[in-house]
């Protein structure tokens, strides 16, 4: 049986790839996500919330209170995540691999019908 990953929509796409790109020197809290991604924050906590659950991300709280400004939420993705989200991008293209030599477009000397 194959493996269970969350459905791959392109905002969780999107939002994977920019916590995979984050560095541990710049770490990303939540309202950065949403400018990275171009996603409303109404789209990018829920899809943070569900890969916390699932063990793929996790968080951590900025330390003290900068004057101005809440403290930011930092996210990371986990171990867990950063192997997880690399088999299911694999798999992902490989699916896409297989859609897409199901239907091979036709040789370019074919001219059937063009007359």
């Amino acid at each position: 049986m194959p493996k269970k990953w969350p459905r791959l929509t392109q905002p969780l796409r999107a939002v994977l790839e920019a916590l995979a790109a984050a560095s541990a020197d710049e770490p990303v809290y939540g309202f950065r996500l949403c400018d990275l991604t171009d996603l409303g924050s109404g789209t990018v906590y829920p899809i943070l919330e569900r890969l916390a659950e699932l063990g793929w991300v996790d968080s951590t709280w900025e330390q003290g209170q900068p004057s101005g400004r809440p403290r930011r939420r930092y996210y990371r993705l986990t171990g867990l995540g950063r192997t997880e989200w690399a088999e299911a991008r694999a798999a992902r293209e490989a699916r896409r691999r297989r859609w897409t030599g199901l239907v091979p477009s036709p040789p370019a000397d074919d001219v059937r019908g063009l007359s």
